[in-house]
């Protein structure tokens, strides 16, 4: 005798595939439904990611910016210091050579002295003598160098008497000349500018 099958509910069989076909349709929808939700949440996250990195960048070419600015002042400060300090440097060397050479030529002032005194005595019948025109010739050159270097002599009379440019070293009374005055320069000065590089003797009238 031969068993009977148990017999499968038709409807219940047929059901089955129709309820995973719904849940594959779900998912898919779901799946379809939530995409454009995830790219605009990471489209998000990236623009902020995006933004911070700007404002990182905005701040860091700011800090860059400032000491740059700061690096370039001190640069040109400190430029100009130097500048300064070159020309500085540059005219105390120059006042110090101009100094230097004065201080030699000063003391051609006393062989000068002594050409004009030896000059002033000639007599007059040698006058035109080789020996003298020489001599004078020398003496001539001597004062185009005064000249070059702005010498000028200091040779006052009838002149009141300034302790800068003048030593007195006689005083005596005069009927013809101011107290105070001088009667007379016994050795000339020179001066260059307002520099006086010897102050002349003179004789003061009391």
């Amino acid at each position: 005798m031969s068993k009977k099958k148990p017999e499968q509910n038709p409807s219940n069989d047929a059901r089955v595939p129709h309820i995973e076909a719904d849940l594959t349709e779900d998912a898919i929808s779901i799946d379809d439904s939530t995409q454009p939700l995830f790219k605009h949440t990471a489209s998000n996250t990236n623009s902020q990611e995006a933004e911070v990195d700007i404002e990182k960048i905005t701040s860091a070419m700011a800090t860059f910016k400032a000491e740059a600015e700061r690096n370039l002042e001190g640069w040109q400060r400190e430029r100009a210091e130097f500048q300064n300090y070159k020309r500085r440097v540059e005219r105390d060397i120059k006042d110090i050579q101009r100094k230097t050479e004065l201080e030699t030529i000063s003391k051609i002032f006393p062989i000068v002295d002594d050409f004009e005194r030896a000059l002033a005595n000639i007599p007059a019948d040698l006058i035109d003598n080789s020996w003298v025109r020489g001599t004078t010739l020398i003496l001539n050159k001597f004062k185009k160098l005064f000249e070059e270097y702005e010498i000028i002599a200091i040779h006052p009379v009838n002149e009141p008497f300034d302790p800068y440019l003048h030593q007195a070293i006689m005083r005596e009374d005069s009927s013809e000349v101011e107290s105070g005055h001088i009667i007379e320069t016994l050795q000339k000065g020179y001066k260059c500018g307002d520099t006086v590089l010897r102050p002349a003797l003179v004789k003061v009238a009391n």
